[in-house]
């Protein structure tokens, strides 16, 4: 599979955007306040998000993604820890996922790739913001190593070795102000990610942290507009990493 069809795949679901993020609604109630501002998600929304991807092998990949939210879906119990309804979003790229939110943020509780049947239940809630939604609130959500590629391994993407990675995450500015395809947005809230993997890099360098770091920023009446991920070696001969941009190119 291309590198650049893995990141689609990876990137569509939170966590990013894990994610994505990247990438809500209060169980049997409607969204409060900050969260749809921050987050929103009633039906009929959609993203479209242009990713550039670039290599330490210098290879560059450019693609867009798109996000839908498809309205309200009732989960089981087998479907999620907390069953009940839940707002369901799809990426093109075949993910799907189901989020809600209540006084404590925004979180997935439940995700569904393109081999399952059915919704996969989260262990625990995983939290896309958590309130407050003041600087210096923080959570922690396991991540996946992206960007990693292992030149001695198949498959290649050290995510399938290492698919939980633990990533500390605050919101460091409110009220910020960030571009994404040449527009300015404003009174939007930043989140940074942090974590490490540790990777045998190759018999010169042997043993190292790679450091995973991810910023993302969120705008009102808009949501997630622009998302930053690192996953850096430097020279090795074994294992290279990269870094990736999303930016917000049209949303409706």
């Amino acid at each position: 599979m291309s590198t650049s069809m893995t990141m689609r795949r990876a990137l569509a679901a939170p966590g990013l955007l894990c994610a994505v993020a990247a990438l809500l609604v209060t169980a049997g109630c409607g969204q409060p306040p900050a969260a749809a501002q921050l987050f929103p998600l009633e039906p009929g929304r959609s993203w479209v998000y242009r990713t550039v991807t670039e290599l330490e092998d210098n290879t560059r990949d450019e693609e867009t993604i798109t996000l839908r939210t498809l309205g309200k879906d009732t989960l089981t119990v087998e479907q999620a820890a907390e069953p009940g309804p839940a707002w369901h979003r799809h990426s093109d790229g075949g993910a799907d996922y189901w989020l809600r939110a209540d006084d404590t943020g925004i979180y997935r509780v439940a995700s569904k790739s393109e081999l399952d049947a059915e919704p996969q239940p989260d262990a625990t809630r995983r939290y896309v913001l958590k309130a407050p939604y003041t600087v210096g609130t923080q959570w922690q959500t396991d991540t996946a190593p992206y960007l990693l590629m292992e030149n001695t391994n198949f498959p290649r993407e050290t995510r399938h070795r290492h698919p939980a990675v633990p990533m500390l995450f605050s919101i460091t500015a409110v009220d910020t102000a960030v571009e994404a395809d040449g527009r300015r947005y404003t009174g939007c809230t930043q989140v940074q990610g942090n974590g490490q993997i540790r990777i045998f890099s190759s018999s010169v360098g042997g043993w190292r942290d790679v450091p995973i770091v991810a910023r993302e920023w969120y705008c009102p009446g808009v949501g997630l507009v622009r998302l930053e991920r690192e996953e850096l070696v430097g020279s090795s001969g074994l294992v290279f990493g990269g870094k990736l941009v999303m930016e917000l190119v049209e949303e409706s």
